[in-house]
């Protein structure tokens, strides 16, 4: 892959600061790294592949300097910034839900669906963090047996919605511990020894945000609008990683073993499955890495074509800013810079 030129919008936050991390880690090839933030920000250095870089402002001017720009804010900063890159030549792998489901946009998990980068058209949305290891489990399945109905149950841990709120169940847990009175500020209840049914503002249906985005997202990654998606997206006093329950319907009857031969040779997935030796996924052991772990894969004993398991993966890395440095990796082994390397 030939070098290129790259801009980080949302740099000094949680996921920027862990794309920064993965950028090294995987060896991307950069000649020029920008840095943006916030105005509070500018000025502030970070070390990036050894060398100090200077946070800056996201301008025009520097979106046309660079040839790939990875915006990891609030949809507000990618909605007004995201089409300004575009118009100065630049591709955008946006982690907001802006563009999500944009017909043109296109919505992209590597390991799942790469060949629709083919039609790009300026701007690449990654899915919500939990709808990635959803889509990593269903793929390879429904490639042998097609899936009819998913009812998924998160457990998502408080650096999903940011630094402030895992500050606020480090500083709740000391103040529950210590018998002292706990104010929410992230959150509307405590988060704290607590489980809150409710991630983002709740619809007209009765579901969230949060679970419609599952739904709908999983929908188009699939290429598939008739697939049924039921979700309940839970917030757990865990730091980082998040985890699934899911009982999946499938057309045609299917064994555990299989399940876990196929999931065993799909990229991206590792099956720790050994109940008895007490062998399955945990935050604990998954945050930091890049996979997506399934165990307790078993037979649903409500219904004869159904399979259940439980998934775990980093919110952060995989769910976030490996999927985005996959993603670029994929445009250019793929050639498909639309404006071409320009420097």
């Amino acid at each position: 892959m030939d070098a290129c030129s790259i801009a980080v919008v949302g740099a000094t936050g949680a996921v920027g600061r862990v794309f920064l991390e993965i950028l090294e880690e995987r060896g991307f090839p950069t000649k020029d790294i920008r840095l943006c933030a916030s105005k509070r920000s500018v000025g502030k250095k970070l070390k990036v592949k050894g060398q100090e870089i200077a946070v800056e402002e996201a301008t025009p001017e520097l979106f046309s300097q660079v040839d790939i720009v990875f915006i990891s804010a609030s949809s507000e900063i990618s909605r007004a910034l995201a089409p300004v890159a575009v118009q100065q030549g630049a591709l955008v792998i946006d982690d907001s839900s802006v563009f999500r489901m944009d017909s043109d946009v296109a919505l992209v998990v590597p390991e799942v669906n790469a060949s629709d980068l083919e039609s790009h058209k300026g701007i690449v949305s990654i899915p919500n963090c939990s709808t990635t290891p959803l889509v990593m489990v269903l793929k390879p399945l429904m490639m042998v047996n097609p899936v009819v109905r998913v009812i998924a149950d998160t457990y998502q841990s408080v650096s999903g919605t940011g630094a402030a709120a895992v500050e606020e169940l480090r500083t709740q847990s000391g103040q529950v511990l210590a018998g002292e009175s706990v104010t929410p500020s992230a959150y509307p209840h405590q988060i704290a020894f607590n489980t809150l049914p409710h991630i983002e503002p709740f619809l007209e249906n009765g579901y969230t945000n949060e679970e419609m985005k599952m739904v709908n997202e999983t929908r188009k990654i699939l290429h598939d609008d008739s697939l049924a998606v039921s979700a309940t997206c839970v917030r757990v006093p865990v730091v980082l990683c998040h985890s699934e329950a899911l009982h999946i319907e499938f057309a045609n009857p299917i064994s555990p073993a299989e399940v876990r031969e196929i999931l065993s040779s799909f990229p991206g997935v590792t099956v720790l499955d050994d109940p008895g030796a007490n062998v399955y996924p945990m935050p604990v052991d998954a945050a930091g890495k890049d996979e997506v772990f399934v165990g307790r894969i078993r037979q649903d004993v409500s219904h004869p074509n159904g399979i259940a398991m439980w998934v775990v993966s980093d919110n952060l890395r995989k769910g976030a800013a490996t999927n985005a440095i996959q993603i670029a990796e994929e445009v250019l082994s793929r050639n498909l810079l639309k404006s071409a390397v320009k420097r």
